[in-house]
């Protein structure tokens, strides 16, 4: 890719609209410091002082930060949040980023999934503590996968792309339920022409007609179950036989080794920078998705968008302790920095 190439795709990001279908977080950040303990009277236990609280949108959410970022024209997200304060602070962390946020089904019955992450501060800076979940672990209603396939229909002829990602692993509690995913194949085949793009934990091999992006071991693990650790050989292997049960290209991250676009007939290995330092590579993999599938939008090549998505998170893994993103000009900065391994992808 050259720099005139890579600024004629960055160009075009205002003019996309992409929704994001999925389960949608609160990250809360609890900063604790340890020299304030106190010594409950009632038992006798630590009282952990917080001192600062922070929250911002996760999982799904994650993708939405990094498509606002990129400076996406429209991001429309569609999910389902409790009405509760998590919620409270997750619609409004979203629509500070200004994504759109109508597709967010309220529900007394449902908890908004929240990571509460605990963060000791330190001389050295900050340590990470046991982190809190809560999740749904009730099926989802009927009534409720019915709503979220209205809003996505709803939404489908105004977008270039849909993401769909799915966090929960708890079977059918989650937004993308066996009704989403078949709501999902079935509209990606009426409308090829859009881009159809699929994230899952543990249930990758499921999506049909979407581009999917595994990471080595999810995608080996959805191959073969139980199996041992595969190499990046093993791992290609996998992807191809992924791409050909989906039915579209497959996204392989390989961490420091980049990625690969994978379908049954080809691999085209695509390099990253090779950084220095600390690095934190939490939500590195939604970063890289929201990349790929900006450029997808704006008329990028499979492989062009790789390297979109490699150049992204090789810049959200360097912001130590928060879920980063990544701005357009700071793309062309990463670019310019590293032009001749960008180039080679």
């Amino acid at each position: 890719m050259t720099r005139a190439r890579l600024d004629e795709i960055l160009s075009h990001f205002s003019n996309a609209t992409i929704a994001v279908v999925g389960d949608f977080f609160l990250d809360k950040y609890l900063e604790i410091d340890p020299a304030l303990g106190e010594v409950s009277l009632e038992t006798g236990l630590e009282a952990r002082q917080v001192v600062r609280v922070r929250c911002q949108p996760g999982a799904a959410g994650t993708i939405v930060s990094g498509l606002c970022a990129l400076g996406v024209g429209r991001v429309v997200c569609i999910g389902f949040i409790g009405d509760d304060g998590e919620g409270f602070e997750l619609v409004r962390g979203l629509r500070q980023m200004g994504a759109e946020t109508s597709g967010l089904v309220v529900r007394r019955d449902r908890y908004t999934p929240t990571y509460c992450k605990t963060l000791a501060l330190e001389a050295g800076g900050v340590r990470e503590w046991e982190r809190l979940d809560t999740k749904n672990r009730e099926p989802t209603p009927d009534e409720l996968n019915e709503a979220l396939v209205g809003e996505l229909h709803h939404v489908v002829h105004e977008a270039h792309a849909v993401i769909a990602q799915d966090q929960v692993q708890e079977p059918e509690c989650g937004v993308i339920t066996a009704r989403l995913r078949d709501a999902l194949a079935e509209l990606a085949a009426r409308y090829p022409d859009k881009v159809w793009f699929g994230d899952s934990r543990t249930r990758m091999r499921e999506y049909r007609n979407l581009m999917v992006k595994p990471n080595r071991e999810e995608c080996c693990a959805a191959m073969h179950p139980g199996s041992p650790p595969h190499d990046s050989v093993g791992a290609l292997r996998c992807a191809a036989e992924l791409s050909r049960e989906v039915g579209r290209p497959v996204y392989l991250t390989l961490g420091a080794e980049g990625m690969a676009v994978v379908t049954p007939e080809r691999i085209q290995t695509i390099p990253t920078a090779r950084l220095e330092g600390e690095l934190d590579i939490v939500g590195a993999g939604d970063s890289a998705t929201a990349g790929i599938v900006a450029a997808l939008s704006a008329g990028a090549s499979l492989g062009e968008a790789a390297v979109i998505g490699n150049i992204v998170a090789s810049i959200t893994v360097q912001q130590i302790g928060t879920t980063g993103t990544a701005t357009q000009k700071q793309v062309r900065e990463r670019f310019r920095e590293f032009r001749e391994v960008w180039e080679a992808g």
